[in-house]
């Protein structure tokens, strides 16, 4: 087995019936979420990714967006607060269900 910069041998392991392969050995743990990706040579490259609704999508490929979310953060956590009282009367207290869909 050839070894790839960065990388160290965690074990061997083998497919069960169902072509399934652990992986507890390597830190794996339940509902963990993994790019995979493999190459000619039939290697197995498997990134950890973390999935977010796509509404929040905004946050992560617009800088200024993150930028003002973190100084409301900021702002909030150091008690820089104005409170506008309550909103109540704007809420609309029948969910259609079609906007009850997600």
């Amino acid at each position: 087995m050839k070894n790839m910069q960065g990388f160290v041998a965690a074990g061997e392991v083998v497919a069960d019936e169902r072509a399934r392969i652990a992986f507890g050995k390597t830190g794996v743990r339940r509902d963990d979420r993994y790019a995979v990706a493999v190459n000619d040579d039939g290697e197995i490259l498997l990134t950890p990714l973390v999935s977010i609704p796509k509404r929040e999508l905004i946050v992560w490929e617009n800088q200024l967006v993150r930028q003002d979310l973190a100084e409301g953060l900021r702002q909030s956590a150091a008690g820089e607060v104005v409170s506008l009282g309550s909103f109540e009367e704007f809420a609309d207290d029948e969910i259609d269900e079609e906007d009850d869909e997600v």
